[in-house]
């Protein structure tokens, strides 16, 4: 950018700031809810919980099931993002 654009821009800067902010909220965000470890996480505690008894076998099923298809939504979007231009 040249120095008159500069100038004639100036007044957006808090905008494209603020802008800015946002992206990195959202990135920050997505990296937060697409992070497979908590739910590998969850899977552990899960297993060690039928081993204890705490859940049965029915429950731990409906359980895994829920968190196995998590793990798929999260490798989908990863590797769609991969792959994105």
């Amino acid at each position: 950018m040249g120095l008159i654009s500069n100038i004639l821009t100036l007044p957006l800067a808090p905008v494209r700031g603020t802008v800015w902010v946002l992206d990195q909220v959202i990135h920050a965000a997505q990296e937060e809810y697409y992070d497979p470890e908590p739910i590998r996480a969850r899977l552990a505690q899960l297993e060690q919980d039928l081993n204890n008894g705490l859940i049965d076998a029915e429950e731990f099923d409906r359980l895994e099931d829920e968190l196995l298809d998590r793990l798929d939504e999260i490798e989908d979007y990863r590797n769609t993002t991969r792959h994105a231009p």
